[in-house]
């Protein structure tokens, strides 16, 4: 797993990292992984197009759920939330091109919503990954905001 870009196990059924290429989807299936989340857009020139066909073809669930880098809305993080929790106890691998959607997404899921610290919340990547203000405007991002009605100070 450490050869996919930007791979992180975040909690003991979360992995997440950068695009996969089609040859590593096979080790994302030796992991263990059941379901696949792709938060990148199809047509980022790292994206592969049959990975949705390939995932599935393994016997894993494969979720496209797209959102732009630079324009990244509340309602996305609401939708991937709730997909989290559907997806509670089955392991997931999450995923977009960088790790860095994946990082701040989490960031919500594990703390307004799994209830961890803010500590406890933050991927490892970001000690390599400087949000530009888009990003760090959407870490800032309260409960509300999101549209999840979770106390903020959990």
């Amino acid at each position: 797993m450490q050869s996919i870009r930007s791979f992180v196990q975040l909690t003991d059924m979360i992995g997440t990292a950068g695009q996969p290429t089609p040859d590593q989807v096979q080790l994302i299936k030796q992991a263990g992984y059941e379901t696949v989340i792709n938060l990148a857009l199809p047509d980022h020139a790292d994206a592969f197009p049959d990975e949705g066909a390939r995932v599935t073809g393994l016997g894993l669930t494969y979720i496209h759920l797209p959102v732009p880098f630079h324009r990244p809305l509340p309602g996305h993080v609401f939708r991937f939330c709730r997909l989290m929790q559907a997806l509670e106890g089955t392991p997931v691998f999450v995923h977009c091109i960088m790790n860095y959607r994946v990082s701040a997404f989490m960031f919500h899921y594990l703390h307004k919503v799994y209830g961890r610290s803010v500590e406890a919340s933050r991927s490892p990547l970001f000690e390599r990954w400087s949000p530009d203000p888009v990003w760090s405007d959407l870490l800032a991002w309260p409960a509300a905001k999101i549209g999840l009605e979770i106390d903020d100070n959990a």
